[in-house]
């Protein structure tokens, strides 16, 4: 029996190749998997209801230590940050129906999360996100 193949695309905001598509009203971050426009994928983003909750979620964000974990929890889903390092972060994934590891700095997943801000309004080019988003969810099959 052999392991699945795990990938880990990783991202800056330095990037030579620009990797996030953008972020959808819903917080949900649309980015090309390392940079290839024709594999574009939405990972679930912090959404939160006020600005203490918002507060709280970063500077719990900036304290997490190596090996430590932090669970962000949306309406209808979640996703985990796993501290690598001082600088390395993992949000888990699927691509392809490959298990992911999507790698960031912490100045680029801190950008990221800052766009939870109640206060924040997305790109009016980004409302087009929410749609497919939208349109995705009606390919789906209903649970029974």
């Amino acid at each position: 029996m052999t392991n699945p193949l795990t990938l880990s695309p990783r991202y800056r905001l330095d990037d030579e190749f620009p990797w996030l598509e953008g972020i959808d009203p819903a917080r949900n971050y649309w980015i090309a998997v390392n940079g290839d426009a024709a594999l574009k994928i939405a990972i679930g983003g912090l959404f939160v209801s006020s600005y203490e909750q918002w507060k709280h979620s970063i500077l719990k964000f900036r304290a997490l230590q190596a090996g430590e974990q932090m669970d962000l929890v949306r309406i209808s889903s979640s996703f985990r940050i796993h501290c690598i390092s001082s600088n390395c972060y993992a949000i888990e994934g699927e691509v392809a129906s490959a298990p992911v590891w999507h790698l960031f700095d912490q100045e680029t997943l801190d950008s990221l999360l800052m766009s939870a801000h109640p206060d924040w309004q997305c790109a009016p080019t980004d409302i087009d996100l929410g749609r497919q988003m939208l349109s995705r969810s009606w390919e789906q099959e209903a649970v029974v």
